[in-house]
């Protein structure tokens, strides 16, 4: 539980939710080559363990951002067996100021302040930009503070970790036109795109059904399974938040929390939001989402499911209007097929192939039809930061994204087919299945 009350840091930030502040050059500095001072965009980074690190050091290498503070429940934890790396606030704040060292010696630069709550780092009025890599279960807590303090947000996948608070981000998003770029960082590679435009131009004819491939899930715990005090450096009590307070162990902490449902969505809701983002893009579904789905081949290791709930095997199939049907499996080759009624396509990290190898040829024509260009994933959000032009991936469609994943889940539960309206996001005439939706938080945490 947090040491300051919400009610305290929601009136400290009233104020910041006005246009953000430009902080001065005698805050910021100014070194040859890189822009005025008052032409970076200030960050403040919320969870900085494997993937906000990796954020984190992304962002110090582009010349329009200034980092001014991190955030995270964890002051320092090791990762490996021999200590040799670590990650946490004090890390990430050893990093910062090494970047800005010079600045920092001459006085230019006051050094990055670190916090465990990130209310303080959302109230602070300097910080325009907040990226939030937290685990799952605090995505939407830490993303709608920063929202209603005025922030632009960066927020990994998935965009959320319930339903229900995805629908409360897109309407607060748009309505107080907050830049927002979800870490499905796939739409920004070139290959993806491409894939992408060949199905929206028709080159495959018409799209009769798509395979998403995922991983496959854990049969045996990942580290450590026995319960202990957690670390005297993690307030585990903060780390749980909304979620239930479950005994703490290592298998279920660093990374490996993915694997329960009170903290992730296991590999499903953890890739979803990757390769069913392209097929969709493909399939012009951007803001749209299938009419019916139905969950087949769940597979749990019952032997664990204490420590890992969710499936280690799994299929969502899915039906669009247009008669299309999908299939999100770890049974599928990993990444995006989409098959037409004239050919194929597929694409995947570092791979694409189809059934016309012109179709990826760098001259080739591929059709009127040219997607949303964005050639570099972090620097694209920074673009929107400073223009007001939307960012290539939207709290609304990486969220329709995922949709499919909820739905999944909730057919998994009723053991039948739900039927879905895309338009309203809502089930048809199906309160039993509305019902799952509902979002229980732990004391004193509310949905917003």
């Amino acid at each position: 539980m947090a040491k300051i009350s919400r009610r305290k840091f929601i009136a400290a930030s009233a104020a910041a939710v006005a246009a953000p502040t430009i902080i001065p050059a005698s805050a910021l500095g100014l070194q040859d080559g890189k822009p005025a001072p008052s032409e970076r965009v200030t960050m403040g980074f919320i969870g900085v363990g494997g993937m906000g690190m990796g954020n984190m050091n992304s962002f110090l290498g582009l010349s329009e951002v200034q980092v001014l503070a991190v955030c995270d429940v964890v002051g320092n934890y090791k990762l490996t067996k021999g200590g040799s790396e670590s990650h946490g606030r004090d890390r990430a704040k050893e990093v910062v100021e090494k970047k800005y060292a010079e600045q920092q010696k001459s006085g230019q630069y006051k050094g990055c302040e670190s916090y465990k709550d990130f209310r303080e780092l959302c109230a602070r009025k300097d910080i325009q930009a907040v990226c939030v890599a937290t685990p799952d279960h605090w995505h939407f807590l830490a993303s709608i503070e920063a929202v209603r303090s005025g922030k632009d947000v960066y927020c990994e996948k998935p965009v959320t970790h319930h339903f229900r608070e995805g629908i409360i981000l897109q309407e607060e998003t748009k309505k107080r036109g907050t830049i927002w770029q979800t870490g499905s960082q796939q739409r920004s590679e070139w290959n993806f795109r491409r894939g992408a435009e060949i199905v929206r131009n028709g080159l495959i004819g018409k799209v009769q059904h798509v395979e998403v491939g995922l991983p496959t899930g854990h049969k045996k715990p990942i580290g450590d399974t026995k319960v202990q005090d957690p670390p005297e450096s993690v307030d585990y009590d903060f780390w749980c938040g909304p979620s239930p307070k479950l005994p703490f162990m290592p298998a279920r902490f660093h990374f490996n929390w993915r694997w329960h449902l009170a903290f992730g969505g296991g590999q499903l809701m953890d890739w979803i939001g990757h390769h069913n983002d392209i097929a969709h893009w493909g399939l012009d579904q951007d803001l749209g989402g299938p009419v019916e789905v139905e969950a087949a081949g769940f597979e749990y290791a019952e032997d664990i499911k204490e420590i890992y709930d969710s499936p280690w095997a799994y299929e969502v199939k899915c039906l669009y209007e247009s008669g299309a049907t999908s299939s999100i499996s770890n049974r599928h080759k990993m990444g995006t097929k989409w098959i037409g009624d004239k050919g194929w396509v597929s694409v995947d990290r570092g791979r694409q192939d189809a059934s016309n190898k012109d179709w990826f040829v760098k001259e080739f024509n591929r059709g009127p039809v040219k997607l949303y260009e964005s050639n570099n994933h972090r620097r694209n959000f920074i673009d929107g930061v400073k223009t007001r032009k939307p960012a290539i991936c939207t709290a609304e469609i990486s969220f329709r994204s995922i949709t499919p994943g909820f739905l999944g889940y909730v057919s998994q539960a009723l053991k039948r087919k739900v039927k879905w309206n895309p338009k309203d996001q809502k089930f048809v005439s199906d309160p039993e299945a509305e019902k799952l939706f509902d979002v229980k938080y732990r004391d004193p945490w509310k949905l917003a």
